[in-house]
């Protein structure tokens, strides 16, 4: 129970931290248990193997054969998995999923290893302590990684991969529609609030087991990227992009896709099976058009990674 309680603990702090410790407040009634976990984050890369080393050099991550099909990486709880793709995949900021994060005990000083290690940053590190509201500093930087990808490190009591920050055209609505399908729990925020002048609010916190997934309003990326959006109304699909789509594993894939249809959710790819059956997946569409894979994986994970 020490290590839930301590990723626990990690959410309930980002979740302060991106929303606001005053207002961040429970949406919905929480469900007794979660019908999903958190299972993949699926990237397209123009040379898979050196993505896999890149992820598992830089970060806690250890290299590790997916259901005997090829290498992927493990995180300890889940998966980073690869296309391969014969042009570099588009990351322009017009779908609706931004980056994938690793936290960071000691941001400083783990900020300096990935510098002297050469990593580039897109962003260098920033102190977003005012934004808490607290007394602990809380600091981010952007690594610049494989195939235009986007990966976060940030302030957290682990280093472990722990968050996936999207966008929505309404962010409340959105995490309400993971919670109410996936049965995780969600903290929200309603009203409008912006941060060094751009709005980072309506907002939504959503823990998807080891996994958070981070929602914010478009109104962000409007601004944070303005020509890309010059012109344009909505997002893109995920699909084609360099993240591609998320999976969530259910124990039950078939009964699930009954029960996501009842609940008017788009089924855009009908289950297949492979790896001799140790796999079973279907695609459905999530808010703002992210490609969700939805998974039975019967394979044998892999070891935790070691503390």
């Amino acid at each position: 129970m020490k290590r839930f309680s301590a990723r626990l603990h990690a959410s309930c702090l980002l979740a302060c931290a991106l929303l606001g410790s005053a207002v961040a407040t429970a949406e919905e009634p929480q469900p007794a248990a979660p019908s999903a976990q958190f299972h993949h984050v699926h990237l397209n890369s123009i040379d898979p193997a050196t993505a896999v080393d890149f992820y598992t050099t830089k970060f806690k991550a250890r290299k590790e054969k997916f259901a005997g099909l090829g290498d992927a990486v493990w995180t300890g709880d889940s998966w980073l998995l690869f296309s391969k793709v014969s042009a570099p995949p588009p990351s322009e900021l017009i779908s609706s999923i931004w980056h994938i994060g690793w936290g960071a005990e000691d941001m400083q000083t783990t900020y300096q290893k990935q510098v002297d290690s050469g990593t580039k940053f897109a962003t260098p590190i920033t102190d977003i302590t005012a934004m808490t509201g607290g007394s602990r500093p809380f600091y981010y930087a952007y690594v610049a990684g494989p195939d235009g990808a986007l990966i976060e490190l940030n302030t957290a009591n682990h280093h472990n991969f722990g968050h996936v920050h999207m966008f929505s055209a309404d962010a409340p609505a959105a995490g309400a529609w993971y919670a109410r399908n996936f049965g995780w729990r969600i903290f929200a925020q309603s009203q409008k609030r912006e941060f060094r002048g751009i709005q980072i609010a309506p907002a939504a916190f959503v823990t998807a087991g080891h996994v958070s997934m981070i929602i914010y309003p478009i109104e962000y990326v409007r601004a944070a990227a303005p020509d890309a959006w010059k012109g344009r109304e909505g997002f893109v699909t995920t699909r084609g992009r360099v993240v591609d789509h998320l999976g969530f594993s259910v124990a039950d894939l078939d009964a699930t896709l009954d029960r996501l249809r009842k609940n008017g959710v788009k089924i855009t790819a009908e289950p297949v099976s492979i790896a001799d059956g140790q796999l079973r997946f279907a695609f459905i569409e999530g808010p703002d058009q992210v490609a969700i894979e939805l998974i039975e994986d019967r394979s044998t994970r892999p070891a935790k990674i070691e503390e």
